[in-house]
């Protein structure tokens, strides 16, 4: 008998457990890259980017698996031939036996997720979205079943993946009443009889159900329910706006300078060429900080509305930045894109390992090679 181990499939399940892939934004790329789902994982590597200096590291320690956030595929590829940039490093992945997953604008969104990552570095704290998702398409339904078959009928929708809210299983409500029914000819009842009116000892069973499932949800009932015209409704919840999405806000438990928040970027994040740059007055006070890892020069316009005293992100141009200022809007930081994410290793890697660090030979690791592209900042000269 073989050993148990873990797959391929198994860490691919937990990653996508903590970055659904539907967080994910339409164009992007996001998944298993290279690599067999059967393939058993021992070693993991977790980078920013799969650059070739990540690909030596993960190969040269022996990573069954490269995870990163940046898709090295992304859109317009038709080719992966060895001779290409990209493609030579796709070669050397699979002789090598080395995975590659990708979870990108997924874990932007994700709760926790890029930017909580970031938000936990610096120190703030009761964070929520700046761009929040709505929650899933959720189904009520209720279903009306002569009591003696209301088990049946209620173990049946389960089966179908109804009834689960959070972390709970087969979760559903029942209450009994009277139905009422009078078949008509042409009718074959399984109780009562054509032309006459019956009533019925029934349970109303009550359950939620992704809305994704109520296609197989409606087969099993009409499967499993003793009526020929079972009785039902099926009800779409509203969307809620869920703890899910892009950028973070959230405050600082003491209130600081922005001079010396600065500074606490500066210091907790990794030294980059890009460094730290800080636009607003230096003594301004920061209570509420806004954050985006990553390029986030899209919720300029709306961090002001948050209430945020400044905005931590990256990749910011100078019109955009000099007509915030002027627009009256918060102060703003400006860091590495890379710097900015790279957090999000530490925390991805914690997911993974609180899974699997018990079985015997796992080990991961977050990569040590820096994949900021800039290598030169004046004050290197």
């Amino acid at each position: 008998m073989s050993e148990p181990h873990v797959s391929l499939a198994d860490v691919i399940a937990v990653l996508d457990r903590a970055y659904p892939p539907r967080l994910a934004e339409s164009w992007d790329s996001v998944g298993l890259v290279t690599g067999d789902p059967v393939d058993r994982v021992r070693k993991v590597v977790f980078a920013v980017d799969a650059t070739a200096g990540v690909v030596d590291e993960a190969i040269e320690w022996g990573a069954d698996l490269l995870v990163v956030h940046h898709p090295l595929l992304m859109r317009g590829v038709d080719t992966v031939a060895a001779n290409t940039p990209k493609g030579a490093l796709i070669h050397r992945l699979v002789k090598a036996g080395c995975a590659l997953f990708t979870a990108h604008t997924n874990a932007d969104s994700a709760d926790p997720g890029v930017s909580d990552a970031l938000a936990d570095l610096l120190g703030v704290t009761r964070t929520r979205p700046i761009e929040p998702i709505d929650g899933p398409r959720i189904d009520k339904w209720v279903v009306f079943v002569p009591t003696e078959q209301s088990d049946a009928v209620r173990d049946a929708l389960f089966e179908a993946g109804a009834g689960a809210i959070g972390d709970y299983r087969e979760c559903s409500w029942t209450v009994a009443g009277t139905g009422q029914f009078h078949p008509q000819e042409g009718a074959d009842p399984a109780i009562g009889t054509v032309g006459r009116v019956e009533r019925v000892a029934e349970d109303r069973v009550e359950m939620v159900a992704p809305a994704s499932l109520r296609a197989q949800v409606l087969e099993r009932l009409r499967q499993v329910h003793p009526y020929e015209e079972p009785a039902f409704d099926i009800l779409e919840q509203v969307r809620r706006p869920s703890s899910t999405g892009l950028g973070r806000v959230g405050t600082l438990d003491e209130a600081v300078t922005l001079r010396a928040f600065a500074e606490r970027v500066r210091s907790r994040l990794p030294e980059t060429a890009w460094g730290v740059r800080t636009a607003g007055d230096p003594d301004a006070v920061v209570r509420t900080v806004a954050l985006c890892g990553g390029a986030g020069d899209s919720f300029l316009s709306s961090v002001g509305s948050l209430g945020a005293d400044v905005f931590v992100t990256a990749d910011l141009r100078h019109h955009p930045v000099d007509e915030h200022l002027r627009a009256g809007g918060p102060a703003v930081i400006d860091v590495a894109h890379w710097a900015s994410e790279w957090p999000w290793c530490a925390q991805a890697r914690a997911i993974v390992d609180s899974a699997f660090s018990g079985t015997d030979a796992w080990e991961s690791r977050v990569s040590t090679t820096r994949t900021d592209p800039w290598t030169l900042g004046a004050a290197d000269t």
